[in-house]
This record gives structure tokens, C-alpha cells and sequence, in this order.
């Protein structure tokens, strides 16, 4: 464990933050000197890895298994971060699933685990953290979305689906926790060489390439995404991080 957390320091829950993106976003928060919880569904050693990080980038960390899939499982990790650190002020939800097929050959099981990992998992942690932050007068959601839910892509109907679904909830709990100090926002962080995208070489088929001829860093969506988390006046907007643009 790091050094021992000031009582100003924020304390934040990044879902699906054993590797990839959640990793980044988990050290981005370590760098502010903040108290992070490292969710993961099974792999406990990228986990720790991650807290390792954390820890080394100037955060306190601490890892927890949880299934976002799992009402219960969200609300016991929810209950445990409060019980720790008295408050939660960030939630980041950033863990999905994705199984790159075309349509008429997505089975109902791929769906439900896609649909329920990416879409339902962010319903589940809104509903719990949403609950600790109003009751605080004080929170900062952001949801990470894909530009797949705005614009399609072949071959990620469950995907793109689930994601779509992320900016009409990420809206409906803006306007209803606006008033009790809760701020909700989702970032389109663009695409990367992570395991969720399978590392694939060739991620934004024309005519969706960047117009800067790049995507984002993963860093540079983490700086983003802990500025965001700090931005009092900002809530239900969607943040698009690189230069891909779809069509009016």
C-alpha cells in the first residue's frame, strides 16, 4: 500500500481496471493523488499490477473483484469503498465486453454477455454509486463509450448497441442528479491496441479515419478523464477524443 491518503484526496472507482484503458485511467487518478479502487472480474494479478502502478504514479490503491454484471456484486463493492475511504466521489465506468461478428451471426448468449458487461454492468454502478453520491450533494460519473454507438460498425451489433444505450443513460441520470450535485458525462476515447479490440492493426476503416492522421494515447484519455472528473459546471455532454468525425 502507498502512503497514506489525505482526507482531500478523491476517492474513485475505475470498473474494468485491471489492464488497457481501466489501467490508465487508474494510474491517471494515481498521478492526481487519489484513492482508487482497481475493479476486476477475474484476472487478480493484472490487478495487482495495476495497484502496483497506481501506487508508483503517487495514488493509494486497493483491488476488488466484482462482476458488473452482478447487482449485488456492485452494491457490496460500492458498500466496501464507502466502508474504507467514507465517500465516493468518481466512478468511472469503463469495463465492456465485445465479440466481433456480423449480425446474423451473433447468438443470443454473445448478446446477453456484450449487452449485460457494457450496458447493464454501467446501470448497476450508476444505480449503487449514484445513491452514495447524492447523498453526499456531490459525485462525478463518466461513462466510457465508443464512437461505434453513434456511428455503427460492421460487425459490432452488440457492441455498438450496448455503447449507443451508454449516452441515453449517461443523459437521463444527468438530468436527474443535476440537482443533487452529481455530474454524469461520457468520453469517446477513440481506438486502441488493447484486449477488448483484440489488437487489431487496422481499427477505423475509411471513411471514419482520423483527420489528424492519429488516434488518442491512452494517457492522454486519462489526463482527460481525471480533468473531467474535476470540472464542476460540466454534466451530461459526450466527449469525442480523437479526430474521426461522422457524417451531419
Amino acid at each position: 500500500m502507498g502512503s497514506t491518503p489525505s482526507s482531500e484526496s478523491r476517492v474513485v472507482l475505475v470498473t474494468g481496471a485491471s489492464r488497457g484503458l481501466g489501467r490508465a485511467i487508474a494510474v491517471g487518478f494515481g498521478r492526481a493523488g487519489d484513492r482508487v479502487v482497481v475493479n476486476y472480474r477475474t484476472d487478480a494479478a493484472e490487478a495487482d499490477r495495476t495497484v502496483r502502478t497506481v501506487e508508483e504514479a503517487g495514488g493509494t490503491a486497493i483491488p476488488y473483484q466484482a462482476d458488473v454484471r452482478d447487482a449485488k456484486n456492485v452494491a457490496a463493492m460500492v458498500a466496501a469503498t464507502v466502508d474504507r475511504w467514507g465517500r465516493l466521489d468518481v466512478l468511472v465506468c469503463n469495463a465492456a465486453a465485445s465479440d466481433d461478428r456480423l449480425l446474423l451471426r451473433v447468438s443470443d448468449d454473445i448478446w446477453d454477455r456484450v449487452v449485460a458487461t457494457t450496458l447493464t454492468g454501467a446501470f448497476h454502478c450508476l444505480q449503487q454509486a449514484g445513491a452514495a453520491m447524492q447523498s453526499r450533494g456531490a459525485g462525478a460519473v463518466i461513462l466510457i463509450g465508443s464512437l461505434a454507438g453513434l456511428q455503427g460498425q460492421a460487425g459490432q451489433a452488440p457492441y455498438a448497441a450496448a455503447k449507443a444505450g451508454l449516452l441515453g443513460l449517461m443523459r437521463t441520470a444527468a438530468r436527474e442528479w443535476g440537482g443533487g450535485g452529481v455530474r454524469v458525462n461520457a468520453v469517446l476515447p477513440g481506438w486502441h491496441a488493447t484486449a477488448l479490440t483484440g489488437f487489431r492493426d487496422v481499427p477505423t476503416p475509411a471513411p471514419f479515419e482520423p483527420a489528424l492522421g492519429h488516434g488518442t494515447t491512452p494517457d492522454a484519455v486519462a489526463a482527460f478523464v481525471v480533468a473531467l472528473a474535476a470540472m464542476p459546471d460540466v454534466s451530461g455532454q459526450v466527449f469525442t477524443l480523437d479526430s474521426r468525425m461522422t457524417p451531419l
